[in-house]
């Protein structure tokens, strides 16, 4: 776990995500220069043992300039059509910079609806590691051929947070057009601060974000503080380096003063608890009642039947609900029982379940195990 700019050397997986901003060229389309010297900062931490996932922007904005669509605002079909058009050539670009090391590449297109579903999660965790068995550098991006908002991860800084997850990485590292997060905004303010390391992120630093993003790009300041929070909660560190200057990914790897460095927490989430609190998407609602919310809160238990009060939506066994007491939503679980079988057991002891349900499979109705809290308990007291 990295806890110190001195822990970065332990890094043995790193996801590299590369903002649009930096790939893609309103004149040109994609900027070959920049991508060979960001590949061969890649290929000298390969060559010292690293394996790295490339999470890449830049097939919509590829597409534009190839269309000539600059200038326009583009329906959802029109952008699914630049993804189409621009993600080979992305991909094209990335070959050939991969191939002046002698290193193969691999695509991996991936939506939000492929990682809420738990198999898919596992099988693009298991490509993945049979690809750096190989000494292959999977490239990923979203499906924006396919994408639409239901399924859409809003941004690459969030998918590459995920990715991390995924792939089980040390570091997730955003390189952009700025050097890391600033006390200020460094375009209006020359005094502005970097801030070199963040052990907690607070709503200060969301303030210091504020919410602009290039003209190229979706993932303003705010989306990469989004992003760390996310990785960092799993025990993945997060990084924002300025890919302007070459050696920047190496420096932030050999410790130096390099960018912002996100510190892991000590609370940070298991794997699949992390998969359930930021990915999974609840198809319901369970209301419970003091008693259960104290128990879930203070005293790391399971929901048992008794402490629900009400149930909304229709849902099957595994899926995912939200958690409801007098105050809001404070936690996420995957069920036991189906939304009908709950209606019927709600308010009665575990003990009851057989005798109303005809069967009982579990005392529980959500297991601690999977289930994670969503709210800050200390603040709310």
């Amino acid at each position: 776990m990295i806890q110190s700019r001195s822990d970065l050397s332990r890094c043995r997986r790193v996801v590299v995500k590369i903002g649009s901003s930096l790939l893609a060229d309103a004149k040109s389309g994609v900027r070959q220069d920049v991508i060979d010297h960001l590949v061969d900062e890649v290929a000298v931490l390969m060559r010292l043992g690293l394996q790295v996932v490339i999470v890449t922007s830049g097939s919509v904005a590829l597409g534009r300039v190839q269309l000539e669509w600059l200038e326009r605002q583009l329906s959802v079909h029109e952008k699914q059509a630049a993804a189409a058009i621009g993600q080979p050539k992305l991909m094209d670009a990335y070959g050939q910079a991969f191939e002046r090391h002698g290193v193969s590449v691999a695509q991996m297109l991936l939506t939000k609806d492929d990682l809420r579903n738990r198999r898919r999660y596992l099988n693009a965790s298991n490509t993945s590691e049979t690809l750096f068995s190989v000494g292959v550098v999977p490239i990923v991006n979203e499906n924006d051929t396919v994408v639409v908002a239901e399924i859409k991860f809003g941004d690459n800084d969030s998918l590459g947070a995920l990715v991390g997850l995924v792939v089980k990485a040390d570091l997730v590292v955003m390189i952009t057009d700025v050097a890391g997060l600033y006390d200020s905004n460094p375009s209006k303010n020359s005094d502005a601060k970097r801030i070199g390391i963040i052990a907690e992120l607070t709503d200060e630093h969301a303030e210091m974000a504020g919410d602009a993003g290039s003209s190229f790009g979706t993932g303003g300041m705010a989306s990469k503080l989004s992003a760390a929070r996310v990785a960092t909660s799993g025990g993945v560190a997060a990084a924002i380096i300025s890919g302007k200057e070459t050696g920047g990914l190496s420096r932030l790897l050999a410790g130096e003063d390099e960018g912002t460095l996100f510190l892991c927490g000590e609370d940070r989430h298991s794997n699949r608890k992390h998969w359930i609190a930021e990915v999974v998407q609840a198809t319901g609602q369970v209301y419970i009642d003091a008693g259960a919310s104290e128990a879930l809160l203070n005293q790391s238990g399971s929901l048992l039947p008794i402490g629900i009060v009400a149930v909304e939506g229709v849902f099957d066994k595994g899926d995912c609900v939200e958690l409801i007491d007098a105050n809001g939503v404070i936690a996420k679980g995957l069920c036991n029982y189906t939304a009908e079988e709950m209606r019927l057991i709600m308010g009665h002891a575990s003990d009851e379940i057989e005798s109303i349900l005809g069967f009982h499979d579990f005392t529980s109705v959500i297991h601690r195990d999977n289930l994670v809290i969503t709210i800050d308990n200390k603040a709310r007291e």
